[in-house]
């Protein structure tokens, strides 16, 4: 069963040195991705459960949906979250 989501998943997220309008649609996703991780879940669910894809249509397509959200959500705590912060203080 995959859950509904709300902004469409794209295959690669936008890559930025600073926070996207497409990581700010994608915050819940990003954490979903890393809770994933963490408990150690299996690529191929966390990319039907959160990402909404079918990894057994396109593997290749959907591991790489997977690994560079994942990159993205993971740069979101190393560095994005301060301008995220940034903007929260306007």
């Amino acid at each position: 069963m995959t859950s509904k989501i709300e902004h469409p998943v794209a295959d690669e997220p936008p890559w930025s040195e600073t926070l996207t309008d497409y990581d700010q649609c994608h915050l819940v996703t990003y954490l979903r991705l890393l809770d994933a991780d963490q408990d150690g879940a299996d690529w191929r669910e966390a990319t039907r459960l959160v990402l909404g894809r079918d990894p057994d249509q396109a593997p290749d397509l959907g591991r790489r949906c997977w690994e560079t959200h994942l990159a993205r959500a993971r740069w979101m705590t190393q560095t994005g979250y301060r301008h995220l912060l940034a903007l929260r203080r306007l």
